[in-house]
């Protein structure tokens, strides 16, 4: 077990090697696919990235339920 000098030289080397091993991997896949997603549902709070799909899921989802504003055009 690394003590001192040693240990501090090693965390130091771990914590570059954690950043290239980041910079190399690309962009997050969950954080760019969570930009896609913009209309949530009102009832569920569930989310869907365009208005075709909201009203979809909403028509079948939640048939009872009125049909929110944004949604009437569509």
């Amino acid at each position: 077990m690394a003590r001192g000098h040693q240990k501090i030289q090693s965390q130091q080397k771990n914590a570059e090697k954690k950043k290239k091993m980041e910079k190399a991997q690309g962009h997050d896949q969950k954080k760019a696919a969570s930009k896609a997603l913009i209309y949530t549902c009102t009832v569920c709070k569930s989310q869907m990235p365009d208005p075709k799909t909201y009203k979809q899921h909403f028509e079948s989802k939640h048939p009872k339920a009125e049909l929110p504003a944004e949604l009437q055009s569509v």
